[in-house]
């Protein structure tokens, strides 16, 4: 095992692979921007490092910082928690030839699931069903339009190097994908450097549903079931739960083992995801992998007992899984709601600024993952997430109980915040019911504004 891991994040993923490490009895290194100095990731680790000024590109984006304060702090392993590098494959190569561990998937693995149409290409030679498209390379504005009139509308377009929702754009007749063509190009050149673009048919009303897998360096590969991701917001998911009401036993089974498949087609290690929109005819079809930790790993945790973390520490140590398919158990129900500081009353605009007073809730079954405490300024430069709430019962009926329960105490003086919001989703009839599928925010906020 490890000795010493650098951490090569922030917030509360930061703390959360710290006190993991802590458990193991793993010393931890913390790298900081200058505006994170106080922040409670550097208090709780061994060590920290500042890696430089605030904005991401000068610090938590900055590979050769990053890199030379894992050689000089001694670290055998970087930890990219989720954001920032995680998904870099050329950091991770960067990790690979300085000889330090990377704890994650190999840099080939991560670009081949970086490339969205390379991905899907990956996917179908592998019997994994994908979503209608075209894999090719397009041409040209004429090209692509040939392609959507065969595919037929409505078409989504989306960028190949994509991801958080950015570079998408949906069409429903030959004047919007024109348009939306060009947008997402444009959109896609801007976030990502790279302007390629991939053309599929767009599913209606999909539930997003995604698998949780760990594979260790031997070839053993396991599913932990799955999460229901469909309350989203801009293609940002808001609430999480697990496992989805949706799902029988046998579909379960089916969408498990062709997850397992996926990951092995591309010989995949440590811990990842694969991405599936579930239609209304109980349909499922490959939407992307993600290739880290995942935002929403602790209420898969809730239901399984099993620490991701730690299991990703133990497989880029060298360690073989632990328990096979057979030893994984899914027990009750678990529910995530994200808090952000922003203003869902002016279009959820970030709100950074000092926390003047904090309330957490805690009891049984409430877990809070998070990094905040009274006094701390949130910046105004990285994500509005500033907490999760976990919620655990026996039953879906219980696991929103105790989430309302936990809302209803969670008080941040100070700022703005979505916590009212995620109690107003927690009492909708579509929630209530499980009835509820990736429109379903979107369609409500429009009501809502009538």
């Amino acid at each position: 095992m490890f000795k010493k891991v650098l951490i090569a994040n922030r917030g509360e993923i930061a703390v959360r692979i710290i006190r993991a490490c802590r458990e193991m009895g793993i010393r931890t290194v913390a790298v900081y921007s200058e505006i994170d100095k106080e922040a409670l990731h550097t208090q709780l680790a061994d060590e920290a490092v500042c890696i430089g000024p605030a904005m991401p590109k000068d610090s938590y984006l900055n590979m050769a910082n990053i890199l030379s304060a894992c050689v000089l702090s001694g670290a055998e392993a970087i930890h990219p928690g989720f954001g920032f590098l995680s998904e870099n494959p050329k950091f991770a190569k960067m990790c690979r030839e300085c000889n330090i561990k990377f704890i994650g998937p190999d840099y080939e693995t991560i670009e081949y699931m970086g490339n969205k149409a390379k991905a899907r290409e990956i996917m179908k030679l592998s019997d994994v069903p994908v979503v209608p498209g075209y894999e090719g390379e397009i041409r040209d504005e004429k090209h692509a339009l040939e392609i959507a009139e065969n595919i037929g509308y409505p078409i989504m377009i989306k960028a190949a190097a994509g991801g958080g929702g950015k570079g998408i754009r949906i069409a429903y007749n030959e004047e919007e994908f024109l348009m939306g063509y060009k947008t997402a190009k444009a959109e896609a050149k801007a976030c990502f450097g790279d302007d390629t673009l991939y053309i599929e048919k767009f599913i209606q009303k999909p539930k997003h549903i995604e698998f949780q897998i760990l594979a260790d360096e031997y070839g053993n590969i396991v599913h932990l079931g799955e999460r229901e991701c469909s309350m989203q917001r801009k293609n940002q998911k808001v609430l999480e739960e697990a496992p989805s009401n949706v799902l029988n036993e046998e579909l379960r089974i089916k969408m498990g083992e062709i997850a397992k498949r996926a990951a092995l087609a591309v010989d995949y290690k440590n811990a990842g995801t694969i991405e599936f929109l579930f239609d209304k005819d109980n349909n499922f079809y490959f939407m992307e992998m993600n290739t880290r930790i995942q935002v929403e790993h602790p209420i898969t945790e809730m239901i399984t007992g099993i620490d991701l973390v730690k299991e990703q520490l133990r497989i880029a140590s060298g360690e073989k899984l632990r328990f096979t398919q057979d030893d994984i158990k899914i027990k009750g129900h678990a529910i995530e709601c994200r808090v952000n500081a922003e203003d869902p009353e002016h279009d959820f605009r970030p709100c950074p600024g000092v926390i003047e007073e904090l309330c957490v809730p805690g009891g049984m079954g409430v877990r809070i993952d998070s990094a905040i405490f009274a006094g701390y300024k949130i910046p105004h430069c990285y994500d509005s997430m500033i907490a999760k709430v976990i919620s655990f019962g026996n039953t879906r009926e219980e696991a929103i109980v105790k989430m309302n329960r936990a809302l209803s105490e969670f008080a941040v003086g100070g700022v703005k915040t979505n916590i009212d919001f995620d109690l107003s989703i927690l009492q909708t009839k579509e929630f209530l019911e499980g009835d509820y599928d990736t429109t379903f925010l979107s369609e409500m906020m429009v009501k809502k504004d009538a």
